[in-house]
């Protein structure tokens, strides 16, 4: 029986992106999806600026988002047309990228598996089905099998389970479903290229908050659309995905005709948020919708999968090579969880408000929103209780486990965005002279951890460590609003610390060493 690192259960973004970053890490990965074949379809069609970031650590960002286009806005409108609330006005952090990226699914899932497959560390079997799982010690068992043929078995000592919605890992385990933010709609879903003229308000994403049936419009990058119905009750399903009814509603809300529609997806979909009770049995860990799920009006599902999978990898890397202990990986649900939660129950509320059935609880809806009474949603989180600085009392703490801003900068006349130098590493950025206070041994501690060091223009900086110019000034007026001189980021993106002095960044290194649990 062969034995992998690590086996991941589930081929879709979560598992492409945890596929390919411990692939690039060069551990020994098995990937088993039960569908032998990529998906060719648009299922997610949205991802933000912190989301664009970390698929650049796992393929070819140019290539994955070839047909991808801005989403300037996401107006809610009531039934007579009137703007109710744009959901894409949550506060965010410039990222160097559109805050809100309209995409293809097909061409990320396609990058991404380009780049595994150039890993000769890392084996794809598709068209296999899962149909066992057994756990002993520190060794976890799978067994498959194809469509026809004879039913296999390999093992590995860690497996992560991203196996959608209905997941056999999480089922095998016993994991059930017990948080659930009690969203349940059924939503008609139509996808392809309109050859007509659509009216210009449908240039970008529009929810209509009819309680007489809601609706929605969106771009799929450049080319393509999808438009969505609200299903009332009594409805049947199998109905509503006729042509003919569908050709009616297309007519009747949009005023689109659907012998102009290249139709590529038709389907009816249930909403929902649920969130299993652990991420975490022995071994096997849960991620994407495996672990969460959520409604789409935040576009937020793939892109929390995402974020699962970039905050694993680089901790499941430094448990394989022994840098840290298995304690560590107890730290992904513990930071991924609330930060999903909030998510979740932002999703919900912006789906109360497109999914508003009474005429009454309509009106009363607009008035409040008319009257500006609510406030704006919040931004999102920073992570959880985990790997990240102790800054209590600290005037910066509210910073820690956030995303700092990102931009370009010019390293050796080379210019380039921070995250294709930095790479999926732990980075140090400074300013001035606060390297000087480092102590050989914990140089030799963050060589060892793959930690890269850059000092700011005008820093100074050691002859082998390169000055980096910061073209957008993110970094630079990054450490200026928090009063710091120096950060450490995780390969995450995720900021760990700041510190204030050269005392002070030796303090931050050590700290880090040690909630790392003293890995050397």
């Amino acid at each position: 029986m062969k034995h992998f690192d690590l086996a991941i259960v589930g081929y879709g973004p979560t598992g492409l992106m945890l596929a390919s970053l411990l692939g690039q890490q060069g551990h020994k990965v098995i990937v088993l999806e039960r569908w032998p074949q990529l998906y060719g379809m648009a299922r997610l069609t949205h991802i933000d600026g912190e989301t664009a970031r970390l698929l650049s650590f796992g393929c070819d960002l140019e290539d994955a988002l070839r047909d991808s286009s801005p989403i300037a806005s996401y107006k809610f409108l009531n039934a007579k047309g009137r703007e109710l609330l744009d959901a894409s006005a949550i506060a965010a952090t410039p990222m160097g990228h559109p805050d809100h990226i309209s995409i293809f699914q097909p061409h990320i899932e396609d990058a991404l598996d380009a780049r595994i497959k150039s890993c000769a560390n890392v084996t794809v079997l598709q068209g296999y089905e899962v149909t066992g799982l057994s756990q002993e010690q520190e060794r976890v068992t799978l067994t498959y099998k194809p469509k026809d043929g004879d039913t296999a078995s390999v093992s590995a000592r860690y497996v992560f389970g991203s196996d959608g919605a209905r997941s056999f890992v999480r089922k095998a385990c016993g994991i059930k479903q017990d948080d659930d933010f009690g969203f349940n709609e059924r939503w008609l879903n139509i996808d392809g290229i309109y050859h007509g003229t659509l009216d210009p308000v449908y240039n970008q994403a529009v929810q209509h908050c009819d309680p007489a049936r809601g609706r929605m419009s969106m771009p799929i990058g450049h080319e393509r659309r999808r438009i969505e119905f609200g299903l009332l009750p009594g409805e049947d399903s199998e109905e509503m995905m006729k042509d003919e009814t569908v050709a009616k509603l297309l007519k009747q809300h949009f005023n689109l005709d659907f012998e102009k529609f290249a139709v590529e997806r038709k389907l009816v979909y249930q909403f929902e948020s649920k969130t299993a009770k652990t991420w975490r049995k022995g071994n096997v860990f849960l991620g994407g919708d495996a672990a969460h799920t959520m409604p789409p009006y935040l576009g937020q599902g793939a892109c929390s999968g995402i974020r699962d999978a970039a905050n694993f990898a680089w901790k499941l890397d430094l448990v394989l090579r022994k840098q840290a202990p298995d304690s560590l990986l107890n730290t992904y649900e513990a930071e991924r969880r609330p930060h999903v939660s909030h998510i979740q129950k932002a999703a919900v509320g912006f789906g109360k408000v497109a999914n508003t059935h009474n005429k009454l609880a309509a009106f009363i809806r607009d008035i409040v929103f008319r009257l500006n009474i609510l406030p704006p949603p919040p931004p999102f989180p920073p992570l959880g209780a985990g790997i990240k600085q102790d800054a209590t009392g600290k005037h910066y703490a509210k910073e820690i486990g956030g995303v700092p801003p990102h931009g370009q900068v010019e390293i050796e006349g080379h210019v380039s965005w921070f995250d294709t130098v930095s790479g999926y590493a732990f980075s140090i950025i400074t300013k001035g002279d606060v390297l000087s206070g480092l102590t050989t041994e914990q140089k030799e501690f963050l060589d060892t951890l793959g930690c890269k060091l850059f000092v700011l223009e005008n820093g100074a900086a050691p002859s082998d460590i390169p000055v980096m110019c910061d073209l957008d000034q993110r970094f630079t007026g990054f450490l200026v609003k928090t009063e710091c001189s120096a950060m450490i980021l995780r390969p995450d993106n995720n900021l760990f610390g700041l510190a204030q002095t050269a005392a002070e960044l030796s303090a931050l290194v050590d700290e880090l060493r040690q909630t790392l649990g003293g890995s050397t």
